[in-house]
C-alpha cells in the first residue's frame, strides 16, 4: 500500500519500520487501528502509554475516577501535580506528550451494561485494565457478543495474569472462570497491596498482545493464560480451552445480552437498600447513615480493622473509633462488647465486611459494615481525612 506516514511519523516509528513483522504496511495498520482501554490505573497506564507510543491511531479511554496520592506508586500515567484531578484529563495530557499523532476519545463514565455495547462496538480491540470482577465479566460478555478481542490482565500483591479472550476459536473469560468468587474472598489491591512495578510488566504485556493482534504477527495468547510470580521471577503457562457449555461463547449460549454484573458477582450496589441483619440492624451503612447513627441515642462503636501503619495515617479516633487489626479481632472476638452496636471500617469496605460477618457468626446481633470504607467517608463526610 502507499504509505500515508508523514516524515515525522516515519522518523518516530523508525525502529518499527525496520522490523520485518511491522514495516511500513504494519505501521499503517497500527495507524488505522482503534483500541479501547478500560481503566487508567495500574494496568491501563502502561498499556495506554505503549499503545500510544506504538502509533495506534485511535485510543478510547474509559475512566471516571480521580487521581489519588496512593495511585502514584504504580499508575505511571499520572503525576503528583495531578492529584485530585480527573484521571481521564491527566491521561489525555500525558498521551498527547507521548504521541501527538494519536487521537484520544475520552469516556468519563463508569462502564455498565447500559453503555458497554455502544462504546465497545466502535473499537477493534479492548484492553481491560479494570480491577474488579463485575467489570471483567461485563467486558468479556460485551466482547463476545460484539466479536471483539479482549486482552485480559490482572494483578495482586506480586502476581499477575495475562491472556487473550473472545477471539475466533479461542475461549472467553467465562471459560476460565465460570462463576465469580464470593465478594469478600478475593481482596482488592487496596486491601492486599500490589508491588508497584508489577502492573508495569503486565500492562505493557497487554499492549504487546493488542499490537501483535492488530499486526497479525507472532503467536497470540489465545487459549493460554500466562501467570507471573514476580517474587520468584517465574512465568507459568496454563492452557485454557473453549468450553462448549460456556454460557456466553459456548455452542448453545444462554447469555445473549448484558446483565446486572454487580448482582451476578454478589455485590450489593451502594445505593441499594441495605440488607437487614438480626434485630433489623443493617448489614451495611453508607457514610451518611453512619453519621446519623453516631448522633443517635444508641451510637455504635466504630472498629477499625486496618493495620497499624494505616491507622496512623488517618483514623476516626475523634469519633470514638477503636483500632483492632483484623488478625487480632479473629484471634480474640470476645474483646468486643455484645451490649453495644458495632460498625466495622477499613479503607474500602472489604476487610471490614469480612470482620462484620465473622462477628455475626460469633453471635453478635447488631453489627454493620461501612460501605465503601473510610475512602467513601472521606469523600462524603470528612474531606481532610487521610486514607491509604
Amino acid at each position: 500500500m502507499d504509505s500515508t506516514l508523514s516524515s515525522s511519523e516515519t522518523l518516530r516509528y523508525a525502529r518499527h519500520l525496520v522490523l520485518n513483522e511491522v514495516g511500513p504496511d504494519g505501521q499503517e495498520c497500527l495507524k488505522d487501528a482503534r483500541v479501547l482501554v478500560v481503566g487508567l490505573g495500574g494496568l491501563g497506564s502502561p498499556a495506554a502509554l505503549y499503545l500510544a507510543a506504538a502509533g495506534v491511531g485511535t485510543l478510547g479511554l474509559v475512566e471516571f475516577d480521580t487521581v489519588d496520592l496512593s495511585n502514584l506508586q504504580r499508575q505511571v500515567l499520572h503525576g503528583t501535580s495531578g492529584v485530585g484531578r480527573s484521571k481521564l484529563e491527566s491521561a489525555q495530557e500525558r498521551l498527547r506528550e507521548v504521541n501527538p499523532h494519536v487521537s484520544v476519545e475520552p469516556y468519563p463514565v463508569r462502564l455498565s451494561s447500559r453503555n458497554a455495547l455502544d462504546i465497545l462496538r466502535r473499537y477493534d480491540v479492548v484492553v481491560d485494565g479494570s480491577d474488579n470482577f463485575p467489570t471483567r465479566y461485563l467486558v468479556n460478555d460485551a466482547c463476545v457478543l460484539l466479536g471483539i478481542p479482549y486482552v485480559y490482565g490482572s494483578i495482586l500483591r506480586w502476581e499477575g495474569q495475562i491472556s487473550l479472550f473472545a477471539v475466533p476459536g479461542g475461549p472467553c473469560y467465562r471459560c476460565l472462570f465460570r462463576e465469580p468468587p464470593p465478594p469478600d474472598l478475593v481482596p482488592s489491591c487496596a486491601e492486599a497491596g500490589v508491588f508497584g512495578a508489577l502492573p508495569g510488566v503486565v500492562g505493557s504485556y497487554q499492549a504487546l498482545e493488542a499490537i501483535k493482534w492488530i499486526l497479525g504477527v507472532g503467536d497470540p495468547l489465545r487459549g493460554r493464560l500466562l501467570l507471573l510470580d514476580s517474587l520468584s521471577s517465574t512465568w507459568r503457562e496454563v492452557e485454557v480451552r473453549r468450553d462448549p457449555d460456556c454460557p456466553v461463547c459456548g455452542d448453545h449460549p444462554t447469555v445473549t445480552e448484558l446483565q446486572d454484573y454487580e448482582a451476578f458477582c454478589g455485590i450489593t450496589p451502594s445505593e441499594a437498600p441495605a440488607e437487614a441483619a438480626a434485630d433489623d440492624y443493617p448489614a451495611s451503612v453508607s457514610p451518611g447513615q453512619l453519621l446519623e447513627l453516631l448522633g443517635g441515642d444508641d451510637p455504635p462503636l466504630l472498629v477499625d480493622v486496618r493495620e497499624s501503619w494505616e491507622w496512623r495515617e488517618g483514623n476516626l479516633a475523634n469519633r470514638g473509633a477503636r483500632h483492632l487489626p483484623l488478625a487480632e479481632l479473629t484471634a480474640a472476638p470476645e474483646a468486643l462488647p455484645r451490649s453495644r452496636p458495632l460498625v466495622f471500617v477499613c479503607s474500602v469496605g472489604s476487610r471490614s465486611a469480612g470482620a462484620a460477618q465473622f462477628l455475626r457468626d460469633q453471635g453478635h446481633t447488631r453489627v454493620a459494615n461501612l460501605s465503601g470504607g473510610l475512602k467513601a467517608w472521606a469523600r462524603e463526610i470528612q474531606p481532610d481525612l487521610t486514607v491509604v
